[in-house]
């Protein structure tokens, strides 16, 4: 069995969270899920939850990384903290992923250090699984490097296929350049480079596109630096959340908006969990040597349970081998410069 840790002292909601979203994720996923944090705080919250029969176990971590506290200094003072225990533990093997939802950056800095990169890989990408109007797609990066050159944005699109493959299950992923416009000569000094050296690699790669095409379904997989990544993915949920709020209020506006949302209850039920980011779970951070998943600091048990599964899928798929036997035949690895 596949064990998965968690780090239990990293959202907003720590350790509530993490330790209702290994309850739920071991009873309905059957994952071995490790909490890594304080035993002091974890061990009396899972005795009152009634699941001693669930395959969960705690590992003591004494330190805890705070949200505004410097990815530097985590990763050099705070050597038992429960995000490094829990990748030191993937680096060991000891456990199949690991799962936070703490500081982005102390997360990445810890992990890239504990674990590694995958040879060919520079920068390790944020991936995120978004909803489109044909299925899913894949947007990266969303936040890990906010300022990149040319091949790193060409790693990603190589990150990006495979996860598209692997995960997802796209047979030949359409892979899009974001830009201001669709012509090959519209964006900047980077995304005109990129662009050049995508069109001579063995991926299918059908051009730029914009922002309008994130959700459209023309795209499997969205390339961009993690700044732009980052605002679009961040907009396109609060842009979610608004939406859903306005659509509450109209249908709760009178008595003929009432009963037609009594009559379209399930519909609606449904509109919102596909758009709901706690059912992608979290973002996996790809070309690491080891499998990481990063969620919302806001996460509720939902998500974790959700970034518990998509951790385990990860492992159990081997993710991380196939893109290190892969990445390189494939084009923009090895032979680029390092940063």
């Amino acid at each position: 069995m596949i064990k998965i840790a968690v780090d239990a002292m990293g959202s907003d909601q720590a350790p509530s969270s993490e330790v209702d979203g290994a309850i739920e994720a071991a009873r309905e996923y059957g994952v071995h899920v490790i909490l890594v944090g304080k035993a002091g705080i974890l061990e009396p919250m899972l005795r009152k939850k009634a699941c001693a029969d669930l395959p969960i176990e705690i590992r003591n971590a004494t330190q805890i990384v705070a949200m505004d506290e410097s990815p530097v200094a985590a990763l050099r003072k705070k050597r038992d903290s429960s995000i490094r225990v829990a990748a030191d533990m993937v680096r060991e093997g000891a456990a199949g992923g690991l799962v936070s939802a703490g500081n982005t950056g102390a997360v990445m800095a810890i992990a890239k250090t504990v674990m590694g990169v995958a040879p060919g890989v520079d920068r390790p990408a944020l991936a995120a699984v978004v909803p489109t109007l044909t299925g899913r797609a894949v947007l990266l990066d969303v936040g890990a490097n906010v300022s990149c050159k040319p091949h790193h944005l060409v790693q990603f699109a190589v990150m990006g296929h495979l996860f598209s493959k692997t995960i997802i299950g796209v047979g030949a992923p359409r892979i899009g350049l974001m830009s201001v416009g669709e012509e090959e000569s519209k964006g900047n000094e980077l995304t005109k480079e990129v662009y050049r050296t995508l069109k001579g690699l063995s991926l299918n790669f059908i051009g730029n596109v914009e922002g309008k095409d994130i959700f459209s379904g023309r795209a499997d997989v969205i390339v961009c630096d993690g700044f732009t990544g980052n605002v679009a993915l961040k907009t396109s949920e609060g842009l979610v959340e608004a939406v859903l709020q306005l659509l509450k209020d109209e249908l709760s506006s009178n008595l003929q908006a009432k009963l037609g949302a009594l009559l379209s209850q399930q519909s609606f039920r449904r509109l919102k969990k596909r758009l709901d980011y706690s059912e992608y779970g979290g973002a996996p951070l790809l070309g690491l040597r080891g499998v990481t998943i990063i969620c919302h600091g806001r996460s509720g048990s939902n998500a974790i349970k959700n970034a518990v599964r998509v951790a385990k899928e990860y492992a159990e798929r081997q993710v991380n081998a196939r893109l290190e036997a892969e990445i390189g035949s494939i084009g923009g690895g090895a032979a680029q410069p390092s940063v």
